[in-house]
């Protein structure tokens, strides 16, 4: 409170006591405050709105508020036979002032989350009596905070029957975090519904977004930037956030760990900017962050670029960015957004996902009219890609001419080179791997397995899971060489098996064949291969 504001509530508690017929004390005049604990507990100062200012063997003097209740003032006088009870009238400035020295904030700690423990049960339990402190605005950022510490990419909160458990993605794979009772649970949902602009009463799945600067009560400050996706569910409402990474050092093309024939692709297609490149794979495969790295390489003076996404996840200088959040029930929306943005003179057009087939047609036209469109498709292979868009668009001979690369990906584990330990695989899993080296082209060297040094995830106190970051299993092609004869041959009801027989005679390695190289390389495992490629 400012000294003027303070100045101005003391004349009018002055003003009030003369009506009241009671004196009247400015407790701020007074520089020692004396505090007389044994008198009346912290309990019923704050429930009486009562102060005891001065006390001796013959006298209490006691400073009420407007909201001392008379019953209060004279059953002290009644509680206090032996000394003389007097009243006089402070500000609720002031009792708020003295009430700091009786009763002190505790010290709000907001530990850091650990995941060093292999004890998971010990790690919620010391979560959870962290969330239990946590002030109730501080929450969600404390959340974020310890996700991005950790490198999470998502939060689950689920209702279970009996509490409410935290989990967070962290490198693929989800760990739980906490335990929250249901009041805690309230507090945090109601956070988010509002910050998020959802109902916590929806009966349907629900859709937001978050972005808030917030300052916690430790002061430290976080930046939350999330995408909710919510459900109803017989114990109450889950909410699955996606985090988005603030820093724009990370969506550069150097760091996404392309091999040097993909790099040499995509440098091509930044040099001739045209075209329809597709970037494909499941929710949480990373198909965003490499569109956005390479929109992050083409953003120049020059260039003129705009994005229509759902949600816009990252926001980029020089970039137009249009966001579609909320529409989403709308079929055509992507669709009328690309549309309209066409009409703005783009040179390169980002459409956040192909959805449905006004938006496919829409984006094939564009590519063939000399913008370079990306885009993102969910589909579970680059040649499977192929198959969906005659799916949704049907034979359309503009398909081929538009299309200018293809790339699927999924994210796999990385293995913690510091505690990675050396396995030995068994002759079923051999066989099966040896499997997969038979089919790599004359190009690559095939390794004797039986001589090749594989390696299993370690454990350290400071790594007890033995894995350290992702990276990603790409397969990709361009529309030329065999494919492209296949897709102009006229063919009915093309296979992906037949469209990645044609890919790899044209060059390229399959995801599973990345895959087992970096095993081979001892740069991931074979179960995690296998987990995430199938």
């Amino acid at each position: 409170m400012s000294q003027d504001a303070r100045h101005d509530e003391e004349l009018n508690t002055q003003r009030r006591a003369r009506i009241l017929g009671l004196q009247y004390a400015d407790t701020s005049a007074i520089k020692n405050k004396q505090l007389y604990k044994e008198i009346l507990s912290n309990k019923e100062l704050t429930e009486a709105r009562i102060i005891p200012l001065i006390s001796n063997d013959h006298s209490i003097t006691f400073g009420v508020t407007n909201n001392t209740p008379q019953a209060t003032m004279k059953s002290l006088g009644q509680r206090f036979l032996e000394q003389r009870v007097s009243f006089v009238l402070i500000s609720d400035a002031g009792f708020r002032e003295y009430m700091t020295l009786y009763d002190p904030p505790q010290t709000v700690v907001y530990h850091d989350i650990s995941i060093k423990a292999t004890n998971s049960g010990e790690l919620m339990e010391q979560v959870s009596a962290t969330l239990e402190q946590v002030r109730a605005d501080d929450m969600l950022g404390y959340l974020v905070q310890q996700a991005h510490k950790l490198n999470a990419s998502d939060i689950h909160i689920e209702t279970q029957r009996d509490h409410v458990r935290i989990r967070f993605r962290m490198d693929g794979v989800l760990h739980p975090i906490a335990k929250l009772s249901q009041e805690k649970y309230r507090t945090l949902i109601s956070a988010i519904a509002s910050a998020g602009n959802v109902s916590t009463a929806a009966d349907g799945a629900q859709q937001g977004h978050i972005s808030q600067h917030l300052i916690l009560a430790d002061g430290n400050e976080v930046d939350v930037n999330l995408r909710l996706e919510t459900v109803p569910t017989v114990n109450g409402m889950d909410v699955v956030t996606r985090l988005f990474n603030m820093n724009s050092d990370m969506y550069t093309l150097d760091r996404l760990g392309l091999a040097a024939n993909e790099r040499a692709v995509v440098d091509d297609i930044i040099n001739k900017p045209s075209g329809l490149v597709m970037v494909v794979g499941p929710t949480g495969s990373g198909k965003t962050t490499t569109l956005y790295s390479m929109l992050n390489t083409l953003n120049t003076d020059e260039r003129k670029i705009i994005t229509v996404e759902d949600p816009v996840e990252f926001q980029f200088a020089g970039i137009t960015q249009i966001p579609i959040l909320g529409q989403s029930a709308h079929a055509t929306s992507f669709a009328d957004s690309l549309r309209a943005i066409l009409r703005l003179d783009p040179d390169i057009v980002m459409v956040g996902e192909i959805r449905d087939m006004d938006t496919a047609k829409t984006a094939l036209q564009a590519a063939l009219t000399g913008h370079l469109v990306l885009a993102t498709f969910h589909a579970s292979s680059a040649a499977a890609a192929l198959t969906r868009m005659v799916d949704v668009i049907g034979e359309n001979p503009l398909f081929v001419s538009a299309i200018r690369l293809v790339m699927a990906q999924r994210l796999v584990r990385k293995l913690d080179q510091a505690t990675r330990q050396s396995i030995k695989l068994d002759e079923a899993t051999l066989r099966k791997v040896q499997t997969v080296v038979d089919t790599l082209p004359a190009t690559i060297a095939r390794p004797d397995l039986h001589t090749v040094q594989f390696y299993g995830p370690g454990s350290s106190p400071d790594n007890p899971y033995g894995y350290s970051g992702q990276m990603a299993l790409r397969e990709q092609f361009l529309m030329t060489g065999a494919i492209r004869e296949l897709m102009e041959s006229g063919q009915k009801s093309l296979s992906s098996l037949v469209i990645e027989e044609a890919a790899i005679k044209s060059g390229m390695l399959t995801m599973l064949q990345q895959g087992i190289l970096q095993t081979i390389a001892g740069n991931t495992t074979i179960d995690e291969v296998y987990r995430v490629v199938g």
